[in-house]
């Protein structure tokens, strides 16, 4: 008896309050996956690591972005020094925030970011406004440093992680290459 009683209260239904705005994208999320904002959740929370639960700053930032955006968020990356494992005392979290093409991309977005940003432990958060480029586009810089130090923290549908995947083929078959120029590195495809 007792340990059916256990397995029970296990299944049992409760309700969290979440930020409008993150509530949004995750049904947002769910939607394009296909199935109920509780099953989404679900898979989510039982995925290893059990998505950014091991890490508050992480999921703040997300949310931030989710606060701003809603729906219009597609995905968060972290990438950088953070990364890299290779932080100084003066480096901040740089994140790439991508949104739908909907969304204009202007120096506002960065302001209201800036107005009450999400801070990384006692790091500023940089953030990042794009877009996912246009099929056959060729790849820039951002995304060549993404696609080989980026850390997908948020992502609604896979187009990220797709979009991801199609950079680093192109760097494994050599056809963009990284190059440094003054000491900034940049990616150019190979003639």
């Amino acid at each position: 008896m007792r340990g059916e009683r256990k397995r029970r209260s296990l299944t049992a239904r409760f309700l969290l309050r979440i930020d409008a705005g993150l509530h949004e994208t995750l049904r947002a999320a769910a939607s394009d996956d296909g199935v109920s904002l509780n099953e989404y959740c679900a898979r989510k929370l039982a995925s290893p690591g059990g998505g950014l639960s091991g890490h508050a700053d992480a999921a703040a930032a997300v949310a931030y972005a989710s606060t701003m955006f809603g729906s219009d968020l597609v995905g968060v990356l972290a990438f950088g020094s953070w990364t890299r494992g290779e932080l100084t005392d003066s480096s901040d979290v740089d994140l790439i925030v991508v949104i739908e093409a909907s969304v204009e991309l202007t120096r506002e977005l960065y302001r209201r970011w800036d107005a009450s940003q999400p801070s990384w432990g006692s790091r500023p958060v940089d953030a990042h406004f794009i877009h996912l480029p246009l099929p056959g586009a060729p790849v820039t810089g951002v995304w060549g440093e993404v696609a080989t130090d980026g850390i997908v923290l948020f992502e609604r549908g896979l187009r990220l992680t797709q979009h991801l995947i199609h950079v680093r083929r192109q760097i494994a078959a050599g056809r963009i290459v990284r190059r440094v120029a003054h000491g900034q590195p940049y990616w150019t495809e190979v003639a």
